[in-house]
């Protein structure tokens, strides 16, 4: 269930209120009690993790991907570096073979 934020109009009270999607707004401040009140954007308040995501794979670290249990890092980097060599010495090849 996600947490909204209100705001009471006449006096400018904010309160939080959890409660379902489909349930109702409040219609008074639940600080005084007066009426209306109307729901405040805000921004989310949780953080995506995992692969695919710029904060927690791509962020910083030059660029280097990076897993949040830490074994993938050492092995992304060596492949990497073994996947460049074949593909210089195959073009080298073709060069030379052209």
């Amino acid at each position: 269930m996600p947490i909204y934020e209100f705001e009471c109009v006449p006096k400018g009270h904010v309160f939080d209120r959890l409660q379902k999607l489909s349930d109702p707004d409040p219609e008074v401040c639940e600080i005084c009690g007066a009426g209306p009140v109307r729901r405040r954007v805000t921004a989310p308040a949780f953080r995506l993790a995992g692969s695919g995501w710029y904060e927690t794979d791509f962020k910083g670290d030059k660029d280097v991907k990076r897993n949040l249990a830490g074994d993938s890092a050492p092995a992304s980097s060596s492949e990497g570096k073994s996947d460049s060599s074949p593909a210089k010495s195959d073009s080298s090849s073709s060069t030379s073979s052209d």
